[in-house]
C-alpha cells in the first residue's frame, strides 16, 4: 500500500448557502505536518462535527472510491469526498476501529465511520446523495493521530488490522443512531472507538 494523494481545503462557500465549509479538498504536491488536530493548514470549519482528535484525519480508500466513480459515471477527483488521505488498494469495506495505518513516523488509527451530513449532499449536487451514500455501505474512515508524522504522496503505507473483536466501518454505519444489543455494545467499548461514541454508549446502557 502507500499514499495516492493528500489533500487539504480552505475554507468555502457552497453554492446556495450562506456557511463556509472545509469540505473542498484538493491534491497537494510535497509533504504535510500532520499532528494530534490534523493536518496543518487544513479548515475545518465546524467544530462540532468535523475535525478534533477522534477525527483528525479522513482516510478514503482508493478501491473504495473506484467504485464511486463507477457507480456515479465519472472520475472522481481526489479530495471530492473532502478526504485529507487516498490509500492505494484499500476497500473501506474491510476497514475496523483500532486498525492502524503507518507511514515512516506518522501512525493514524481509526476510530469511525463518516456519517454523510447535509454538506456532504450539497457538495455533491444531490440532495439524495446522503441517503445514496448510506445505502452503500461503504463509509469513510476517521482516524486519531497515534504518533505525529508527515504525509506525502508516493509514501508507502503499512495497514496494520486490530487484534480484538472487529466493528467495522459498514457496521457503525449501519448501527448509527441505533440501540445496540448488550453483546455488540461490550464489542464496540472494548474497541478504540470515537470518543462521542464511547460517552454515548456509556451514557445509554
Amino acid at each position: 500500500m502507500k499514499i495516492l494523494a493528500v489533500c487539504i481545503g480552505a475554507a468555502e462557500k457552497l453554492p446556495g448557502k450562506s456557511y463556509r465549509t472545509g469540505i473542498y479538498k484538493h491534491a497537494v504536491g510535497g509533504a504535510v505536518m500532520i499532528d494530534a488536530e490534523g493536518i496543518i493548514g487544513d479548515a475545518i470549519c465546524n467544530g462540532e462535527h468535523h475535525g478534533g482528535p477522534d477525527q483528525a484525519v479522513y482516510v478514503e480508500g482508493s478501491l473504495t472510491l473506484d467504485w464511486w466513480s463507477n457507480e456515479l459515471g465519472r472520475r472522481l477527483e481526489y479530495g471530492t469526498f473532502g478526504e485529507n488521505i487516498v490509500i492505494e488498494g484499500l476497500d473501506n469495506r474491510e476497514v475496523a476501529v483500532g486498525d492502524r495505518f503507518i507511514a515512516d513516523d506518522l501512525v493514524l488509527e481509526v476510530t469511525s465511520a463518516r456519517i454523510p451530513c447535509a454538506t456532504f449532499a450539497a457538495k455533491m449536487g444531490d440532495p439524495k446523495f446522503a441517503k445514496r451514500y448510506m445505502q452503500a455501505g461503504r463509509p469513510g474512515i476517521y482516524c486519531r493521530v497515534i504518533k505525529n508524522g508527515t504525509a506525502a504522496a508516493g509514501m508507502p503505507v503499512t495497514y496494520s488490522p486490530y487484534a480484538g473483536a472487529k466493528v467495522t466501518m459498514p457496521e457503525l454505519m449501519a448501527t448509527f443512531g441505533r440501540r445496540l444489543s448488550p453483546e455488540d455494545r461490550v464489542r464496540y467499548l472494548s474497541a478504540p472507538i470515537h470518543y462521542k461514541l464511547r460517552a454515548l454508549l456509556d451514557d445509554n446502557p
